[in-house]
């Protein structure tokens, strides 16, 4: 896995680095190089770069085009990389909220990405997952960060993040399964009034459908995901990819082939399957909270 670069104005390219993935693939198993594909297409060999780096969006008739010239003559296979470019160029005219969010670098694209997801799937370790944070909580969180030094930048921060909880109530809601270390719950962020009403924020969200939340405990001891926390983003689309985001102090990590996001989903499942049912989970949480 490697840091992703960013090219291009782009929304969400999930289903166009899918697509073009598909391309590199359809390429390399017809023999033909880059300025060949080019050449089809009376274009530049830089079109073709950029069509299989997921960083502009693929029109029907290249499309069909290409898979002509590398072979693909089964009618079901190119109507489903047809749907794929149609699905790609639909995500990319959309007009996102968060585009105007202040020095938000690759989180933009993240956001982009929830707002279509279906179910994400977090792991964490610091801190309460986004989605279920009060404002007080993320406020302190953003202060402490200091990445803003602007009152105003951390205010619209704060709102963005109560935007984005709204899909948990929406009509086609996104669908959270949260596992957070219990050091996460017990760190003082903001204080203890500000923790106290995150706790409660944490019993009272866990009530909704939507929602399935899991504590690991102290006492679980070693597990698979001791290194780094990490999000799984599931799409409704059959051809779009899980992709997993990870956030470094220095970079953000994007692993976005069905290898690496199978390993991301092993390894959760393995620390969920360590953690407390939901369950005893509140009941921790009721605890920590009454501590406070």
């Amino acid at each position: 896995m490697n840091q992703r670069s960013y090219q291009g104005n782009r929304v969400s390219t999930v289903l166009g680095r899918k697509l073009g993935n598909e391309l590199l693939r359809l390429r390399d198993a017809a023999g033909r190089t880059q300025q060949q594909a080019a050449e089809a297409l009376s274009a530049t060999a830089t079109k073709i770069v950029k069509m299989e780096r997921g960083w502009v969006p693929i029109r029907d008739p290249d499309l069909r085009a290409l898979c002509d010239f590398y072979g693909l003559r089964d009618p079901s296979a190119v109507a489903s990389l047809l749907n794929l470019a149609h699905l790609d160029r639909e995500r990319r005219k959309a007009k996102g909220w968060w585009q105007q969010l202040p020095k938000t670098g690759s989180l933009s694209e993240y956001i982009a990405m929830e707002d279509v997801a279906k179910q994400v799937r977090t792991w964490q370790l610091s801190f309460v997952p986004g989605l279920l944070q009060t404002a007080e909580y993320a406020r302190a969180l953003a202060v402490g960060e200091g990445a803003w030094d602007d009152p105003d930048e951390i205010e619209r921060m704060v709102d963005a993040r109560l935007q984005r909880q709204r899909r948990l109530r929406d009509d086609d809601p996104l669908h959270v399964y949260a596992v957070v270390w219990e050091a996460a719950l017990r760190q003082l962020v903001g204080g203890p009034p500000v923790m106290r009403a995150q706790l409660s924020r944490l019993s009272a969200v866990a009530e909704l459908a939507t929602v399935r939340l899991q504590v690991l405990p102290y006492r679980a001891g070693a597990h698979a995901c001791a290194a780094s926390s990490f999000t799984i983003i599931s799409f409704a689309e059959d051809e779009a990819a899980d992709v997993v985001h990870t956030d470094t102090i220095g970079s953000t990590v994007w692993a976005e082939n069905e290898y690496d996001s199978s390993k991301y989903r092993e390894f959760f499942d393995r620390t969920a399957r360590q953690a407390l049912s939901q369950s005893d989970s509140l009941s921790l949480i009721d605890s920590i909270r009454k501590e406070l």
